[in-house]
């Protein structure tokens, strides 16, 4: 059976960049207590507050954001996927939301930019329009965890949050090889109440691929976010799933599990 331990990092992060960074790498050093091949952090877990912040706490990848977190994937030698951080792009007014895996290492092992930003009108709730200060990106990532599970490498599907809602996106993963799908989000309780869990199940089902998401929580720049940051299976099985408040929370992926839900539903790309 070849095994990939997740840990998924649940946080409230907050418009204190030097606070979150430091909470953010408590948890990523209580989850490595664990062992985990692959540590996950949510979306903006670096920042939640004004725009003004968003663009001022910007930086190259790597850069200050990535450094501490490329310390501790070589100290636990784990890899970890920085949820989402703001990089720098050529409109400084629109960085981007991107987000970054480093190696055991502490390399950058893959960086993957945001392509759908949320824009939405919710009536009795949120309304954003995320593209006014952020940058999309252009090219949808699968990265090789090499070694990550019992010596065999790991293809894992690069998303983040309202990419969710756009089911192309992990068809296109999928028929490059990914068989674990990441999803770290900064979802709103007003749509996630009804929608998070239904929409990571349905690409998990949809593909026959592990997913893994991790979330926010709490209240950010206003805005009250759902959390229940989860792991589901290939067959749609919620296998792990985070209580409310910040944590973590472990699970151990059968990947042989993709292999098997995939010859008995062969619904994937080139099946």
């Amino acid at each position: 059976m070849s095994t990939l331990r997740v840990a998924l990092v649940q946080l409230a992060a907050d418009a204190d960049v030097a606070a979150n960074l430091d909470r953010a790498a408590a948890l990523v050093r209580k989850a490595g207590k664990s062992a985990p091949s692959l540590i996950a952090l949510p979306e903006v877990f670096h920042y939640r507050g004004p725009v003004a912040g968003f663009r001022e706490s910007a930086t190259d990848v790597p850069g200050p954001l990535t450094a501490p977190f490329q310390d501790l994937a070589h100290s636990l030698d784990t890899w970890i996927l920085l949820g989402s951080i703001a990089e720098r792009s050529v409109d400084p007014l629109r960085p981007y939301n991107t987000s970054v895996l480093l190696d055991p290492g502490g390399n950058v092992a893959a960086v993957y930019r945001k392509r759908h930003l949320f824009d939405v009108s919710i009536d009795n709730g949120p309304s954003d329009h995320e593209s006014a200060r952020t940058t999309p990106g252009d090219a949808s990532v699968v990265a090789v965890l090499e070694g990550a599970a019992q010596e065999s490498d790991v293809r894992l599907g690069m998303s983040i949050c309202f990419d969710l809602r756009f089911p192309e996106l992990y068809r296109e993963l999928t028929a490059a090889g990914a068989v674990v799908l990441s999803v770290p989000a900064n979802f709103t309780e007003a749509t996630g109440r009804d929608h998070w869990e239904v929409l990571l199940r349905a690409r998990a089902i949809e593909n026959g691929a592990f997913v893994i998401a991790p979330a926010q929580c709490g209240t950010g720049g206003g805005v009250a976010s759902h959390g229940r940051s989860m792991i589901v299976d290939p067959w749609g099985v919620v296998i792990a799933q985070a209580p409310d408040g910040p944590g973590v929370v472990v699970a151990d992926l059968d990947l042989d599990r993709v292999r098997a839900v995939r010859r008995q539903l062969p619904t994937q790309p080139g099946s």
